[in-house]
């Protein structure tokens, strides 16, 4: 495949149209709470589909083929969403209504909110199946099924990994400052989290009221 062609080949749109369907479904979701409970659970949801530049680069990193099918098949991140939520248990309400919509199959999933990782990072992890014949694509020739990465987390845990990614990337930082920089983001990372408690608790009992 030369770097003039799509590394996706002839389907591209597939993968807009499933993008399009599970952006329909979270909007849908966003809707029957704000109707419900008077808060729209989500902060925002950005969503892409990986550059070509991008996934060729995974390609060359993971030392598979520059082809349409590791980018389709071997790779599972072409669609990528994240919904970064109000509250916990709005994290598991969207994770709850995604991997129940039909033609859809979970492929892998990892909870690091109630098993976080060692240096503090909390989300839910989820890889889709989407089965494409059945009203997705009308024409089921065009693919039969797209992969979707969707990473769902809370206000905070967005914000600590935002902060965790830059400064990891920094240069220059000598091994005791690191060390240092490392201990300070998972204790802030710990604080974050009995704050998202907390504030799950104070909603909980607003709600009752």
């Amino acid at each position: 495949m030369s770097e003039s062609e799509s590394i996706y080949g002839p389907y591209r749109p597939v993968l807009e149209k499933v993008q399009s369907y599970l952006m329909d479904e979270i909007s849908m979701v966003r809707q029957n709470v704000s109707r419900e409970n008077g808060y729209d659970p989500v902060e925002h949801c950005p969503t892409r589909i990986k550059g070509e530049d991008s996934m060729r680069e995974k390609c060359r990193r993971q030392n598979i083929p520059e082809t349409t099918y590791s980018a389709l098949e071997t790779i599972h991140d072409a669609i990528g969403i994240r919904i970064v939520c109000a509250f916990l248990n709005d994290v598991y309400l969207f994770r709850d209504h995604l991997v129940s919509l039909p033609d859809t199959e979970i492929v892998q999933e990892k909870d690091y909110i109630r098993h976080a990782k060692p240096n503090g990072y909390r989300s839910y992890h989820l890889i889709l199946k989407i089965h494409t014949p059945g009203g997705l694509v009308n024409d089921v020739d065009q693919k039969p099924h797209v992969y979707a990465e969707i990473q769902l987390r809370t206000i905070s845990m967005d914000t600590w990994a935002a902060l965790e990614h830059h400064l990891k990337y920094k240069k220059n930082i000598s091994g005791s400052n690191q060390e240092l920089i490392v201990e300070e983001l998972k204790r802030c990372a710990d604080e974050l989290a009995s704050t998202d408690v907390s504030m799950q608790t104070i909603r909980d009992m607003i709600h009752e009221l």
